[in-house]
């Protein structure tokens, strides 16, 4: 077959399962064939050989069972960085580069010290030392394999001012010196949420998803270590749920926080909460 009778049929086969059904089928055959998807625009009616045709079928059936894209193909682009991906951790999503940028837009001048809880590929620790590339960034995750994870994106991306630890959120840095910004994107979504049923997330371990008290108890802890782990004068910044700015506020004023700002994402949502340490 050619590579448009390919995508055609891929692309019905899709239709019903998936938002964005041409892009998937693309992606999955630029993959197999090794091209990247302008090559399909020059090419269409070039044929496909059997034996890759039956390897983009065997994935094309994997994406309609809903499986997340970067799953299948074992990578995401995030920031400016291309990223292994791993079942063990959260995919990294375009939502999530908005606390990136936030990030850069209080601290233009960079920082000394980061800290990334709950880093999994590594993603926000590694796109703020690709732009700080002075900084001692530090991530930490519960899960040995997203550490290991991380570790392979660093080198994969040649960033060399980061390091990865295996720490229950801050218990592992009790020798760290106190970090000017830390970020997280930690578990926040309720437990009971419908949406856990729905879409990517289903293939997405639950433990870096869910949290007690309303998808809260895993923030408020964070916010409670910062107090002792951040400088005087130091940022903590989330991203969180859609609905739960007003309370990462009150979390935040609760501990006498200063400068506490939210920020939207790209779809004008609530999604980054910010607060200065006093």
């Amino acid at each position: 077959m050619t590579i448009d009778s390919l995508l055609k049929l891929a692309y019905g086969r899709l239709a019903s399962q998936s938002d964005t059904a041409q892009i998937d089928a693309q992606l999955l055959l630029a993959h197999v064939l090794g091209v990247s998807i302008s090559y399909f625009f020059t090419w269409p009616e070039k044929a496909v050989s059997d034996s890759a045709s039956e390897q983009f079928d065997t994935l094309l059936a994997r994406r309609e069972q809903g499986e997340p894209i970067a799953y299948i193909l074992g990578q995401q682009d995030f920031w400016t960085l291309s990223l292994e991906t791993s079942k063990h951790t959260l995919i990294p999503r375009a939502d999530t580069e908005r606390l990136v940028e936030v990030a850069l837009e209080l601290q233009p001048n960079g920082v000394k010290r980061v800290l990334d809880l709950g880093t999994g590929t590594g993603a926000i620790a590694l796109a703020l030392a690709y732009e700080w590339r002075s900084a001692d960034v530090v991530g930490i995750d519960f899960q040995a394999q997203a550490i290991a994870l991380a570790q392979r994106n660093a080198v994969k991306n040649n960033i060399k001012n980061t390091r990865f630890l295996q720490s229950d959120w801050f218990s592992a840095l009790a020798d760290e010196p106190l970090f000017d910004v830390i970020v997280s994107n930690p578990p926040y979504i309720d437990p009971e949420d419908q949406h856990l049923s729905q879409g990517d997330v289903r293939f997405e371990p639950i433990t870096a998803l869910v949290a007690d008290d309303h998808g809260l108890a895993d923030i408020r802890r964070i916010i409670d270590g910062a107090l002792v782990h951040l400088v005087g004068g130091g940022w903590l910044m989330f991203e969180h749920g859609y609905d739960q700015a007003t309370a990462v506020r009150q979390l935040f004023s609760d501990k006498a926080f200063k400068d506490i700002a939210t920020y939207q994402d790209l779809g004008g949502n609530d999604r980054v909460t910010v607060g200065r340490l006093a």
